[in-house]
């Protein structure tokens, strides 16, 4: 089996299902276990490197205004790597490339290259439908047992969050921040996660696209958890851009500032992405809001409270 993955939650699928030799290509932003073999990257981005987070959102905002696509496929890679599986999505263009632009890739394979071929495409927005993805992709390549092995795993762990936070007397404010400049609430399964964790995050979307918020909505909120998780960003770089984030009128106020519980976490690995890590993620987060809910787990060191006397003047 060849298989060709075009984001970076069908890569850790992949590689949690034990296919990693099945691994013919993958994007640009898949990152794969140490020692593994490498695999051809058939993807990359348009986007100038080392943007801060406002660029990023500019040139987002311009792209999708013209239509145009933040990400190119190595066509010609694609013709040569022949693979018979592609995982692929069509729940966001900013996140990967788009279906459309796979669609028309495959089409051009199949004309050059016939042969038998499974297009997949994952859009999972709960976290239930993240199972189901990891099922649907065991299935189409031929793992359906361990497909099931490991979504039983996952999701006693989630029941396990889940059944304890059942039991919290004080479900604080927390607002999940998916971008910082310009901030947005989160979306899809994060606002779920929130909830499972024993949290309510009011100005998130669960199930939904996340969306621009003003600071006056979050003043209002008043978070008494702020949790920064920047879409793709890993820790050390959400850190950074926190580091020359300029403030806002009010951000002192804020009960989550006031109190230190401002935390930044590896949005990349743990909550960006459709795939087992979000497991991970769930108890990054119940080790924030709830930490005896997960005193006995072993949760990945990957989040950290951020020092709030390092965010800019207030004033912007």
């Amino acid at each position: 089996m060849r298989i060709c993955s075009l984001l970076p939650s069908a890569t850790d699928i992949v590689m949690a299902l034990g296919l990693g030799d099945s691994l013919v290509a993958v994007t640009h932003e898949c990152d794969l276990p140490p020692g593994a073999a490498p695999v051809p990257v058939i993807t990359s981005s348009r986007l100038p490197r080392h943007l801060a987070s406002r660029e990023i959102h500019n040139h987002v905002t311009a792209s999708a205004h013209s239509g145009s696509s933040l990400y190119t496929l190595d066509q010609s890679l694609l013709e040569r790597l022949a693979p018979d599986v592609i995982l692929t999505q069509e729940l966001c263009d900013v996140c990967a490339i788009s279906y459309g632009e796979v669609a028309t890739a495959v089409h051009r394979l199949d004309v050059s290259a016939p042969g038998p071929r499974t297009m997949l495409s994952l859009e999972p927005q709960t976290l239930g439908a993240i199972l189901d993805s990891i099922v649907a992709v065991g299935r189409v390549c031929g793992v359906a047992d361990r497909a099931a092995a490991l979504v039983a795993g996952l999701r006693s762990r989630i029941e396990r969050i889940a059944d304890r936070a059942a039991t919290v007397t004080r479900r604080p404010r927390v607002f999940a921040m998916e971008w910082l400049d310009p901030p947005y609430s989160a979306g899809h399964w994060v606002p779920e996660m929130v909830q499972l964790c024993g949290g309510r995050d009011e100005l998130g979307r669960s199930g939904g696209f996340s969306e621009e918020v003003s600071w006056r909505q979050i003043a209002d909120w008043d978070p008494e958890v702020l949790i920064l998780m920047p879409c793709s960003f890993t820790l050390e770089r959400t850190l950074d851009e926190a580091a020359g984030l300029a403030a806002p009128d009010g951000w002192s106020a804020l009960t989550a500032v006031r109190s230190g519980r401002v935390y930044a976490v590896d949005a990349s690995r743990y909550f960006s992405r459709s795939g087992p890590a979000v497991v991970d993620g769930l108890e990054i987060l119940a080790a924030i809001i709830h930490p005896a809910l997960v005193a006995d787990v072993s949760v990945p060191p990957s989040w950290r409270r951020v020092d709030v006397a390092t965010v800019a003047r207030e004033g912007r």
